[in-house]
């Protein structure tokens, strides 16, 4: 066993930054989650899904949890788009 700091970061972010930039692409997807991602040179996107809940009184919970994190997700993506350090005069 051995510890490679950063090993994660590298693997699943900076080799695809590296390989998008040597093919010319203009989208790398990074997955779900994280105000984590802009420090590693990805910009946060919203993500959205879709789910049943069958159980009516998990399905109200999820609901109201869901309602509250919205408006919470909102507010930090305003944020890290005004705080983004891209350019802003490249995009489309």
């Amino acid at each position: 066993i051995e510890d490679h700091p950063f090993l994660h970061f590298e693997v699943c972010y900076h080799q695809a930054i590296d390989f998008a930039i040597e093919r010319k692409l203009k989208v790398v997807e990074a997955g779900a989650q994280g105000e984590h991602k802009l420090a590693r040179g990805y910009r946060p996107v919203t993500m959205h899904s879709a789910h049943y809940i069958a159980h009516p009184g998990l399905r109200n919970a999820v609901a109201d949890y869901l309602g509250r994190e919205r408006q919470e997700v909102e507010r930090m993506s305003e944020y890290l788009e005004e705080h983004t350090p891209f350019r802003k005069d490249l995009e489309e």
